[in-house]
C-alpha cells in the first residue's frame, strides 16, 4: 500500500460548505483525484483543549454547528460520516505516554465538515477528530504530527483544517481588501514549506510582525504543524486553493 497523502486545507468561511465557488470546486476535485483513504484523522482549528489532547471516539459523530449569524441553510447541514473508535484508540497509542482522552460523544465541528462535505459528499469515510491541546508548545504539535505519521501507511489521511493567515479583527468586512502583511506572510510560509525548512514555521514568532499579525491567536495555524510533522523527507509538496482573501489565507498544502 502506498503512503496516503497528508493535507492542510485553508477552510475560510463555513459558507464554503454550501456555496459553489472556486474553493469548494477545488476541494471536490481533490476528493475525486486522491486515493480513497480508509479513514480520516481531522485536526481542526475549532476543537481546543487544555491539559490533554482528546479524540472523538463516537461511532456516529454529530454535526456541530459552532457559529452564529449565518443562513439557516448552513445550520441545516448534516454531515453523517461514521466515526472509528479503533482509530481513536490507535491515535492515543501513537501519542502515548502523553494522555489522550477518548471523548465518547464529540461530533464534527465546522472546521471538519465544511471541507469534507465538498471533498467527500457521500460522507462514507470514517472520520476521527483530534483536539488541539493549547497547553502544549508549538514544537509539541509538530512532533505529534511526526508521531502520527505511521497512520499514513495504514490508509489513514491526516488532514489539518485551519488557515495559514487568520485575523478576523483586521478585516473591514464592508470593504475587504487583501492586506499586504497577510500576502507577504503567506508567501513566506509557502517558501519555507517548499524548502522543507520547518523550524522557522514552528518558532513562528521569530518571523516578525507579519507572522504575529497573520497567526494572531494561532488556533488556525497549529493544524499546519501536524501536517508538516507528518511529512516525510523529500516528499513532493504542492499548493491548491492558493489565495489570500483580506486577512484569511485559503492556501491548501498537499504532501505526497
Amino acid at each position: 500500500m502506498s503512503r496516503t497523502p497528508v493535507l492542510f486545507l485553508g477552510h475560510g468561511s463555513p459558507m464554503n460548505a454550501i456555496e459553489d465557488n472556486a474553493w469548494s470546486r477545488d476541494w471536490a476535485r481533490l476528493g475525486r483525484a486522491l486515493p480513497r483513504p480508509r479513514a480520516i484523522l481531522m485536526i481542526s482549528a475549532h476543537w481546543e483543549t487544555r491539559g490533554a489532547s482528546a479524540v472523538s471516539a463516537a461511532t456516529a459523530p454529530q454535526t456541530i454547528h459552532d457559529f452564529g449569524g449565518f443562513p439557516q441553510a448552513l445550520f441545516d447541514v448534516q454531515y453523517r460520516a461514521p466515526g472509528d473508535p479503533a482509530l481513536a484508540a490507535r491515535v492515543a497509542q501513537l501519542l502515548s505516554p502523553d494522555p489522550v482522552v477518548q471523548h465518547p460523544t464529540r461530533g464534527l465541528d465546522h472546521g471538519a465538515w465544511s471541507v469534507l462535505r465538498p471533498m467527500y459528499p457521500e460522507a462514507d469515510i470514517p472520520v476521527v477528530q483530534l483536539s488541539l491541546d493549547r497547553g502544549r508548545p508549538e514544537r509539541w504539535h509538530y512532533e505529534a504530527g511526526r508521531r502520527l505519521a505511521p497512520l499514513r501507511d495504514e490508509g489513514v489521511m491526516i488532514l489539518g483544517s485551519g488557515d495559514i493567515v487568520h485575523n478576523l479583527r483586521a478585516i473591514d468586512f464592508r470593504r475587504p481588501e487583501t492586506l499586504p502583511w497577510a500576502e507577504r506572510f503567506n508567501d513566506r510560509a509557502k517558501a519555507l514549506i517548499l524548502a522543507g525548512d520547518h523550524d522557522p514555521l514552528i518558532d513562528w514568532r521569530s518571523l516578525g510582525p507579519d507572522a504575529e499579525a497573520s497567526i494572531n491567536s494561532a488556533e488556525h495555524y497549529l493544524p499546519l504543524l501536524y501536517v508538516l510533522g507528518a511529512a516525510g523527507k523529500d516528499e513532493p509538496v504542492s499548493f491548491f486553493t492558493d489565495d489570500v482573501w483580506a486577512a484569511i489565507s485559503m492556501t491548501g498544502v498537499k504532501v505526497g
